[in-house]
Parts: structure tokens; C-alpha cells; sequence
């Protein structure tokens, strides 16, 4: 057989392979997030959880017929292919690089840990050594493709505008009004609960962004507003997150763009960058 057919062959045996073969995940942190990946389980398979609640770990391997782990040092030596964190900032910074070094691809949820330039270049390293990939989701906003093609020339603009009720940052404000401006870097020193979107935007385009936060008692959701202006034209978007079904303080789109996020990592065909 001529060696073009047998590569042609081979290649297609792969790909027929790879099509039907789950990804094995592993879930860290057991919370609302966790129960919905659990929830849309389908073209990937839950191996193992942990959750330093243990009786949360519990739920979730009941759920999905996979195995709770009291320890991380087992959690992290089970049979799985990648690593969710639906978990904290706290732990991305206590986990992350034991995850990579376990030769385990990672998922991050809690993008904001990234902020801290020294923890996302050591993160970075750690992840070359190993030879493992960090892939983080899109979660609250839509765009962050389009921020990702708009890099490769220069933007001239490039504005976060988020607005959430007062109550949710625990402000007393009986009108719409403007509590922060300035860069994404800024914003996590005040606001190191509110960072997730602005620390996503700055890595896909690859520089810091421009934050405005606002109050406003009018607005029962959060509301996230990108201004991108660049070589290439420039985009507008708004996005009105819905609380998540079982926890308010959740935002459902960023719990389906991890779900997202695991399709495509077994889908011989994906769509954007």
C-alpha cells in the first residue's frame, strides 16, 4: 500500500477514534457550577470530584455515577484527561499547579486568580514544562473571540462597563451611579470579587482593560457592556446575565460556557478561533 494511503487510513482511524472517545474530567469544587456540568454531562465523562466539603463531592458522584475523593492528592492521580475548577480564586492559587504537573489539562473558572501577573506567569511556565494546556471559558460575556482576532492588530478602545445592584456589592444607592473607572488591574484591588470578566477581556486582547463599574437600583441582573474599537472596525455588545436556577449569585451563561468549552475539546469540528 502506497505510504499516502496509510497515513490517509491511519488519520482516519484517529479521527473515527477521537469521535467516540470521552473526555475524562475531574471537577474541583462541587458547587451550583459543578451540578449543572454534572446536569449536561454527555459528550464527556465525569471520573472523579473533590470538594473540601466532602458531603458536596458526595452529591455530585451520586449524580453522575463517577467518584468523590476526600483528599486532592488522589482527586489528582484518578484516570481523567482535564481538570474544571469551579471552586475560588483561592483555589486556582492553591491547585492549579499541581494539577498541571499531575499531566492534567486545566480548566479555569475563576479567571480573576490570572490577575496576579507573578501567579499567571508562574501558571504559564508550569503548564510548558509540563506540556499541559490552560483553556479558559468565556463565561459571563460573549465576544472574547472577536477580542482575540482584534489583537493581532491594535485597539483603540477597549471598554468594560459592568452594572449590578447595589445590594450585590453591598452599597446603600438609592440612584444609578458610577463607584469605579479605571484599569481591569485597579478594579480586582477594590472590587477582588467582581473581576472574573474584566481579567477574561484583557486576556484574550492581550493588554489591560478599560473598567467602569456602576450601581444601579434599577437593575435586578448583572449587566456587562463591551466597547471595542480597533484597525478592524469596532463592536459593541450587552449582555444581561440570568442568575444561575438554584444560586442567584451565579450566572448561568458562564456555567454553560464551560459546557461549551468541553464539546469543543472532543468535536472534530470547532467553530471560531
Amino acid at each position: 500500500m502506497h505510504i499516502d494511503t496509510l497515513v490517509q487510513a491511519q488519520r482516519l482511524t484517529n479521527g473515527i477514534h477521537n469521535l467516540f472517545t470521552m473526555i475524562r474530567i475531574g471537577l474541583l469544587g462541587c458547587g451550583n457550577i459543578g451540578h449543572i456540568i454534572a446536569q449536561h454531562a454527555g459528550s464527556f465523562e465525569i471520573r472523579a470530584v473533590y470538594d473540601q466539603v466532602f458531603e458536596r463531592a458526595q452529591e455530585i458522584a451520586t449524580l453522575s455515577g463517577s467518584k468523590a475523593y476526600e483528599n486532592f492528592e488522589t482527586f489528582i492521580a484518578a484516570d481523567m484527561d482535564i481538570v474544571v475548577e469551579a471552586a475560588s480564586v483561592s483555589a486556582v492559587k492553591v491547585y492549579a499547579a499541581a494539577v498541571l504537573s499531575g499531566n492534567k489539562d486545566l480548566v479555569i473558572m475563576s479567571v480573576g486568580a490570572l490577575a496576579d501577573p507573578v501567579f499567571r506567569e508562574d501558571i504559564q511556565n508550569t503548564a510548558i514544562k509540563s506540556g499541559q494546556k490552560v483553556h479558559i471559558p468565556s463565561g459571563a460575556i460573549f465576544g472574547l473571540d472577536n477580542l482575540k482576532i482584534g489583537r493581532i492588530s491594535k485597539f483603540k478602545k477597549l471598554l468594560l462597563r459592568t452594572t449590578k445592584s447595589p445590594a450585590s456589592l453591598g452599597i446603600a444607592s438609592d440612584s444609578r451611579k458610577m463607584i469605579f473607572s479605571g484599569k481591569a488591574n485597579e478594579c480586582i484591588k477594590a472590587f477582588p470579587k467582581n473581576v472574573n470578566v474584566s481579567v477574561a477581556m484583557s486576556l484574550a486582547a492581550g493588554q489591560d482593560t478599560d473598567v467602569e463599574l456602576w450601581v444601579d437600583p434599577a437593575v435586578d441582573r448583572n449587566v456587562h457592556e463591551l466597547f471595542v474599537e480597533g484597525d478592524f472596525g469596532e463592536t459593541y455588545v450587552k449582555v444581561t446575565n440570568f442568575p444561575s436556577p438554584d444560586n442567584p449569585a451565579t450566572s448561568y451563561l458562564a456555567a454553560l460556557s464551560i459546557l461549551s468549552l468541553l464539546e469543543d475539546l472532543n468535536s472534530p469540528i470547532v467553530v471560531g478561533t
